[in-house]
Order: structure tokens, then sequence, then C-alpha cells
């Protein structure tokens, strides 16, 4: 077969066992159950009131029972075979006698969903109303539009009959209610009822739950955080599962959970407030549509809520419960050639078989910098433990990771220091709990660990947020940027022409590129029409040279394919919940068999892993990103793309960077502090690209401090390539409207979902760019095609 056959003539190959494909197979649907119970995360359980005993009788309420949400909409969205709802998980129990489901309200919920679907719109209307949104300029007017049409595409809650509650728990011990949200790409949640709080409806039902029924459980479908303080301290509510959006087959995988099946092991990855108020960042995040200013700084998530708002928080980042106990003992810590390294024995000390996540923290010495009153730098999950046995565990990060990014100079400006002082350690099961270690590493005086410059600065930022709960004013200025320049090659090209099969075998890259005319290098580095199943275009393709076109695919919650195509595809957990698992290995396990089903339908680059910070509870695509802090989301992505890069499958590392917010997103500017930045927003990116090494990065829509992402040689060049050493190639995210002149120079390689080369020309005539910044581009596009054989 010729090494690019696969992308020239899209040839249909399974890759599964016995010749059969492994889209949407047996296999890969079992390892995405898998997944979505071992990041399912029990909240309360008073009185050991789940797992359920054994013929328990249940009552099923909430839309989720019939309506289940498996993930977010947009990009992300996937068409699969089917998808599991609450109730086919408890049914496949209740065949094996361990439930009792009432029926009569199943049958409520069946006929509700049935009918009010005729009120869910159509993809013609959907259409119709984004050929109305997309004309529009961003206002309020469009952003309550994009967020009235994704709300309605699903039935809402539903009202159900008080005679129907009272049969109910005539005839079930327990009610199980389930509370669903859904968000997308494109608009934000809202601190209302129905979405981040719970509506009257649902206050109203879980009242009358605790009225009548012995025992109530509360299960959360949602891709992101919702306030739970309705529910949290009211001890009639006995027992709270966090389930997210759990793919195609997350209600089987809440069933596995709430039977005991499976032991429940997952860990939040975020911290839950006792309020939306609560959050550092909400009047930044609804100031406007035009910027958002980051006050809060250093200080996201419970790098805030530990250092100087701790009653504030009802569940602990790390937080999550067990049907079993487990005993930590024999912590030591260490200092060891530059790492620190800890080690303790978890025991299974209860009586059923599970999981444990030992997670190890700093607090660094205030100094002149100030700093988060922990700062987690290791976690290790354990194998599954039967009672009694035990397993030693050890931690290890390096000393300079502890250092704080100085941006105005306090120490050393533009590095990384480890001021002087002790450095504290703390291990436990979450933030909140874990226990101080007896050693301290201590630092006699203020060291530079790594000294960078200063990229990507704030120009209009004027304040942040300080350790002791103050403001720092910041320096404000004109704005100005840093270009490079790139210079020509010497390469020559060959007399006779050279097709693509042969580079880095009887032709160097730089001789295969100088053959390319200038119109064919600016046409190159603009996307290309979809071939085969693809329907987000193509990377690349020069017939001429034998260059096939790449075709890409959306992602991450699984592959993503038009329904017309006839090929459905697996739903994997979304990315939240993926972060919940705490297990880099089972994250690599999935990574691999998305992959698997991206190379079988001839597709070479998958628009994932997606690693934004979730700043704030309300970004509307949250439940595509991991976590609030940047270790855990950079592990995830890192270990994510080894597994899909295994297949030979590029992935697309996004969306580069601070793209936190959805509203106006292709215009709204991020303004944040150099710290900030480095220390968080790009942090997940930066272990992503040392530990992972993605073969494309995806800048964002929005703007970093005045400049578009995808014109930012600083970022895109400085920080990425010549600070991390990233060898790949960079896209624009899709339908960008940035200069592609100005691209071009940053380094951004690629513009999708088409290029503008009359742009390029002109900019070619005014000396703006040269051939040797195409040729650039276009090199490392073909590199990246050469690792996907």
């Amino acid at each position: 077969m010729e090494k690019y056959a696969r992308f020239r003539y899209q040839p249909c190959i399974p890759l599964g066992e016995d010749g059969r494909c492994v889209t949407a197979s047996v296999k890969h649907t079992q390892l995405s159950r898998k997944a979505a119970t071992e990041g399912i995360v029990l909240l309360k359980n008073i009185g050991n009131a789940l797992p359920l005993r054994r013929g328990e009788s249940v009552a099923l309420f909430g839309k989720a029972t019939i309506e289940y949400i498996k993930g977010g909409g947009g990009s992300g969205d996937v068409h699969t075979p089917y998808i599991r709802n609450i109730y086919d998980g408890l049914k496949l129990k209740e065949n094996d006698g361990k439930v009792k489901v009432y029926l009569p309200l199943v049958e409520f919920y069946k006929d509700y969903v049935e009918r009010e679907s005729v009120n869910v719109l159509t993809q013609e209307q959907i259409n119709a109303r984004w050929d109305i949104v997309n004309n529009m300029e961003f206002c309020t007017e469009r952003d309550d539009m994009t967020y009235d049409t994704f709300a309605a595409m699903h039935v809402k809650e539903a009202e159900v009959p008080y005679e129907l509650i009272v049969s109910a728990s005539k005839e079930a011990d327990t009610a199980v209610i389930t509370l669903s949200r859904f968000s997308a790409e494109g608009v934000d949640r809202r601190p209302q009822g129905g979405d981040y709080y719970l509506s009257e409806l649902e206050k109203n039902l879980i009242d009358r739950a605790c009225e009548l029924f012995k025992k109530v459980v509360i299960v959360i479908n949602s891709g992101a955080t919702i306030d739970c303080e309705y529910f949290a301290e009211n001890d009639k509510v006995q027992a709270v599962v966090f389930g997210w959006q759990g793919g195609m087959e997350g209600g089987t995988a809440i069933a596995d959970i709430l039977c005991g099946d499976v032991n429940p092991s997952g860990k939040m990855a975020d911290t839950i407030a006792k309020s939306y108020d609560c959050y550092p960042c909400k009047d930044d995040f609804w100031e406007c549509f035009d910027h958002v200013d980051y006050s809060d700084d250093i200080f996201v998530g419970y790098r805030y809520f530990e250092t100087m708002a701790k009653d504030s928080v009802r569940y602990p980042f790390g937080f999550g419960l067990s049907y079993t106990d487990f005993a930590i003992s024999g912590k030591v810590c260490c200092e060891s050639e530059g790492k620190i390294v800890a080690v303790a024995t978890v025991k299974n000390v209860g009586n059923v078989a599970g999981k444990e996540v030992v997670q190890l923290y700093y607090s660094a010495p205030q100094g002149k910098l100030g700093k988060p009153a922990r700062e987690l730098a290791a976690y290790k999950k354990t194998a599954l433990l039967a009672p009694g046995e035990s397993e030693t565990v050890a931690l290890t990060f390096d000393v300079n990771d502890m250092a704080s990014f100085d941006d105005l100079g306090k120490v050393q400006k533009s590095a990384y220091v480890l001021e002087k002082g002790s450095y504290e350690f703390y291990l436990g099961t979450d933030v909140r709990s874990a226990e101080k270690l007896t050693f301290e590493y201590g630092v006699k005086e203020d060291t530079v660990a790594l000294q960078l410059n200063s990229w990507c600065k704030p120009f209009k930022l004027q304040k942040r947020l300080l350790a002791d709960g103050s403001y720092e004013a910041l320096p404000t200025g004109e704005e100005s940027y840093y270009y490079g320049a790139n210079e020509p090659t010497g390469a020559v090209k060959p007399e006779k022409e050279v097709k693509f099969d042969e580079v880095y075998e009887s032709i160097s890259m730089d001789e295969f590129v100088a053959q390319f005319t200038m119109d064919e290098l600016m046409d190159f580095v603009g996307g290309h029409g979809p071939t085969g199943v693809a329907n987000t275009g193509c990377f690349g393709g020069l017939e001429r040279l034998g260059v096939p076109p790449v075709p890409t695919a959306d992602g991450p919650a699984g592959l993503r394919l038009e329904p017309c195509t006839g090929i459905p595809t697996t739903a994997w957990p979304c990315a939240t919940l993926l972060a919940c698992t705490w297990n880099p290995e089972l994250i690599y396990e999935v990574g691999a068999a998305g992959g698997a089903e991206v190379r079988e339908n001839n597709l070479g680059i998958w628009l994932t892993p997606a690693l934004n910070i979730h700043r704030d509870p309300l970004c509307g695509r949250n439940f595509e990103y991991y976590s609030e802090d940047p270790l855990v989301a950079g592990k995830c992505a890192a270990t994510a793309t080894r597994g899909i890069q295994s297949q030979k499958v590029a992935v697309s590392m996004k969306h580069f960077a601070c793209n936190n917010k959805e509203a106006n997103r292709f215009a709204s500017d991020s303004r944040l502090s150099e710290r900030a930045l480095r220390e968080i927003y790009l942090k997940g990116f930066e272990i992503c690209v040392k530990e992972g090494d993605p073969w494309t990065v995806m800048s964002s829509y929005n703007l970093i401090n005045g400049q578009h992402t995808s014109e930012s040689y600083e970022l895109l060049t400085c920080i990425l390539r010549d600070e991390w050493g990233f060898k790949g190639m960079v896209t624009t995210d899709w339908g960008v409207k940035n200069d592609p002149v100005k691209e071009v120079k940053a380094g951004n390689d690629m513009k999708m979902h088409c290029g503008y080369p009359e742009d390029l020309k002109a900019g070619l005539e005014k000396g703006d760019i040269t051939r040797a910044d195409l040729e650039l581009c276009v090199k490392r596009i073909l590199d990246m095609f050469t690792k996907l054989v």
C-alpha cells in the first residue's frame, strides 16, 4: 500500500479483531461505561444510604430518566448508536434482581418526553436560527438568542403531579432525583434557576420527595458544577452523586454506582462553592462583552478559597467519598537530587474493594510575591484494593515546580523564583483534609529557577488580587507587540520533480518545499474542503507534488461525524468527568480507543484535547475542559495526547489560550497578568507539550492582552516554540477572521476552515511577509503529515 493511501483513497480497513470495526464497538462502549463509573463523584452518603440494598424499590424522578444528557453541545457533540438513560441502567439492574423500579413514573416521563419533543428544535430550525445569529453584531439580543436556541434542543424539566408522587412513595422506598443541565459552545451558562441554581420546580420536587419518601438520592447530570446548597445540608437528602455527563453509557454507569457494582472513586477536579457569588471572578466575567479582566490573578478555584475564603466552600477540590474506608500511614517526605519525594501506604480498612487518590500539596512562603495557601504538586490513584489490602504509593515532583513567576521585578523580573523560607507539604485525599507532613524544604536565599522574557504582558489590566485579599495596582500603557524574522533556508529544488512520498528518503523537507510556487505556498496554508466522512475540512493538499489533503474531525467527547454518513461513533464521558477519575492510565486507554476510531475512518487530525481552565463555573464550554487546576488539566491532556497519537492520529491541543468565556469569543480580550498567564492559564498547555508532544496546536478565538492569539508571535513562537520546545504546527480555530499576514508572521501555520491567499499575496507585495515565512509554515504542516503513517 502507498504511504499516504488512507488519505488519498479513503479505503475502509477495520482495525478491530477478526476484521471488525472498532468504531462504536462493544469493546469501546464498555470502556466508555468503565471510564464513566470511575469519574462519578459521591458527595454525600448519610447512614450508608448508598449503595442501594438488593431488591430496594426506587422511584425515578427527572427527565434524565428518559432524556439523559450524554454531553455538551456544539463541536463536542457526538452522533451515537444509542444513549443509555437512567431507566435503561436501572432496568438492567432490575433484570438482575438488584432493584425494583416503580414503572408508572417511568411511563409518565416516557409520555412527557415524547409529547414535549415536538417543541425541541429540528436541525432545520436550528440552522435557520444560526443564520440569523451569525449575521448579528454581538449584543445582548444575540447572546440571549444563542442561549435560548441551545436550551430548546432538549425538553424542559417535567412537573410531576402530586398524586403520582404520593403513589410512588407508597410503592417505593427511595426517590432518585436526577437534575439535568445542558450547555454548549458559543454561549455561557447563567446564574439563574434551571441552570447554575435549582429551579423552583426542582426545589418543589425535592421538598415533596423528602416529605414522602424514606430515602432521597440526588444525581447530578451536568458537564460542569451547579449550586448544591438546597440539598447539601438537608439530612432528608441522604445521598448526592455527581454523575456529570457520562457519554452514551452514562445512565448505565450511574446504575453501576447506585447499586454498588462499582465503588465510586471519583474526586472533584473543581471546587463547589456555597454560592456563585463566592467566586472572585464573577464581576469580571459579567462586566461586558468586549473584554474580561482576570483581576483574581493566580487565585483561581481552590487557590482562592483555601487562601482567603475557606468558609465559602461546600465541597473542596479533590473531595470524593467511597463505599469503603481507607487509612493512610507511613507518610515520609524528603528532597532527593532536586526532587521532592513523598511516600505513603494506603490500606483498605473497609468491607468492599475500592480505589483511593493520594494528593500531595505544597505551601510556599509568602515572600514578596504572595502565594496561594496550597497548590497541588502530584497525585496517584491506587489500584483496586480488596478489604485489608494495602498499596504503597510514591509521589514526586521537581523542586523548581514550586517557583513563582515574577512579572514586576520584585525579586527578579520575568523569572521563575524560589523565594527564601520554608516550603511545607500536605498529603491526603483532598485539599482541605490533607495533613501537614513533618518535612519542610528550606531555601536560604531567593533563587532564580528559570530566567525567561516578558511576553504577552497586559496593557489595560488595572489591578490584581493579592494573597491577603487586597488588590495591587498594575502598570498600564500603549499596546506594542514583538515579531521576529525568518531567514531563507537556501535549499535548492531538485532538477526533476519529486513527490511527497520521497521526503526524508531521497529528498529533504527543505528541498521538497522549494518546489512549491508562491501561489502554491499561499494556498497551502489555508484549509481545503472535506474529503471522505470529514465535515471540518482538510489540512493541505497539493496534487502536483503528491501531497494528500489530510481530513480533520471534531472532538473531544468522541469522533464527531454527521448522521448522514451512517457511521455512529462512541460518545465518551465529558472531559470534566475524565479529570475526576484522577487516573492517567484510564485516560490513555480512552484516548487510544478514540484515536483508533478516527484512524479507522481515515481521518488524520482530531481536534482535541481541550484544556482551558475552569476559571468560572459558568463558562459554557467547561464540559470540554478538565479542571480549575492546571496540573490536573495538563496531566489529563498529556495522557490523552499520548493515547490518541499512539494510533498515528494527530491531536490539536486547544484552545490556546485563555478561552475561558464563550460570549463574544471572536472579539473578547482576556486581560491578565503575565504571572497568571504563566502559572495558571498556560501551565496546563506547557505540561501537555512537554509530556505529551502534541503534533498540532489550535490557537483560540479570543485576544490576550489586546492581540488575537493567532497573530501573537510572542505566544506562538517565543513561548510555545522557543521556551517549551514545541515542534509541531499551529492552526487557527475554525472561521477566524483575523489578519492572515500577521498569522503567518506569528507562526500560525494553517488558517481554517479556509485561507485568504489574496491577502497573503498583498502582504508579500508590500514586504510584510516573505517566502521564508510561508515555507516555514508549510514545512511544519508537512512534517506533521509524515507522523501519520
